[in-house]
């Protein structure tokens, strides 16, 4: 059975890579709001850093989500 194999294998992949790449978006428009925010209001930095690190830690989460199915996708299924 090789191809179901390497379809598990090619249904991780797409898992993973889809998975990542609205995290990975998001993350990058969070951290330029959250600069462009900090240079139209430096007082305010902590604040923002404070937000900007708690939503990526939440944005990240769903990243590692795609890989946990990725993971059971190979080794489960």
């Amino acid at each position: 059975m090789p191809e179901v194999d390497a379809l598990k294998l090619l249904a991780a992949g797409l898992a993973v890579g889809l998975g990542m790449l609205g995290p990975g978006i998001g993350i990058g428009i969070l951290g330029f709001g959250a600069l462009t925010a900090i240079g139209r209001n430096p007082e305010a930095a902590g604040a923002i850093q404070t937000n900007m690190i708690l939503a990526i830690a939440f944005a990240e989460a769903l990243g590692i989500y795609a890989l946990v199915v990725a993971v059971i996708l190979v080794f489960a299924a």
